[in-house]
Parts: structure tokens; sequence; C-alpha cells
């Protein structure tokens, strides 16, 4: 182990130092993507995976915006641009988009899959949602079981991610 690390490969080494940087490089710098976010990190000393990129900046709660050019990069949260509820129901609209691949249910139940390594990314997701219709989540690797607080609520879950996952946009909840 090397004891004269720099301040880069320190930050690599703390989640929330690596987010602090993430932070401030979104604050100075216009990023479009997770690749290009990655590269810049690892100039840096800083080798992250794209699933911990991905939780890093949903964790920072940072947000697509379209820049002066026209191009969507990431920001920093504000309060002036959405409100923290609305961010979170935006945040699961886009994952249900990107990882749902089924949903099927069966009175209160609803199971949904996802990629391998997914599914409990997904139930985060709909947990800091707090949805009332759900009791809540369990997540394995692939699948996510969602309780409905209806004896019969299960399809209309089904119903709402689907939406979410053909538009990636929020519907009002069921």
């Amino acid at each position: 182990m090397t004891t004269n690390a720099s301040a880069s490969e320190r930050a690599g080494s703390s989640r929330v130092a690596r987010q602090a940087l993430i932070l401030e490089l979104i604050q100075a710098r216009e990023i479009a993507s997770q690749n290009e976010l990655a590269d810049i990190l690892a100039e840096q000393g800083i080798r992250v995976s794209q699933g911990t990129l991905s939780k890093d900046l949903l964790d920072i709660g940072a947000v697509r915006v379209r820049a002066a050019t026209g191009v969507l990069v990431y920001a920093p949260p504000s309060a002036d641009v959405v409100s923290d509820r609305a961010m979170r129901e935006q945040r699961l609209a886009r994952i249900c988009a990107e990882v749902l691949v089924s949903a099927e249910a069966s009175a209160n139940l609803l199971v949904i899959k996802t990629p391998p390594g997914a599914a409990q990314y997904f139930a985060s997701a709909i947990d800091r949602v707090s949805l009332p219709a759900i009791l809540g989540t369990i997540a394995g690797d692939d699948t996510v079981m969602a309780i409905s607080r209806e004896p019969d609520g299960g399809e209309a879950l089904a119903a709402y991610f689907l939406a979410m996952a053909r538009t990636g946009r929020p519907v009002d909840e069921k």
C-alpha cells in the first residue's frame, strides 16, 4: 500500500469523498454522460464501475438539465428546478425505463424482473418515492417483489410501473 496517495486517490477510497468530488466536477464542467464522468474520474486516479457511478449520482441528487448548447448535462440538485418528491418520481420513472424487464401481479403482490444485479437498485428507488400504495419491497439479484396495501392492488401497481417503463416519465399514482 502506498502511503503518499494523492488527494484524488484518497477520494476514490471513500464514498463520501468521491461523491463530493463528483459534485464539484458537475458544478465546474458540462458533463453529458456517465462514461464521460468516469473518464474524468479515471484521469484523477479514481476508477469506478458504471453501477457505482450511477448510485453516486443518485445519492447526491444529480439531475440532467439542458445546457446553453442544447446538450443534456449533469447538474447539482436545486430546489428551484424540481421538488424533492418530484425528483424521486422522475428518477424512478427513468429507472423503470432503463431496467424494468417485466411486471406481473397476483392479488396484492407484484413481481418485477430486472437485468441481473439491478433489482436492489430498483427497489431502493421505489422505496425512496414512498408510494402510499406499497407496503414495502424485497429485492434479490434480478427480482423485486412489491407488496400492495390493497388486497387486489398488484395489477394496478403493475400497470403503474409498466406505464413508466414505456414513457420514462412519472404517471399518477394508483
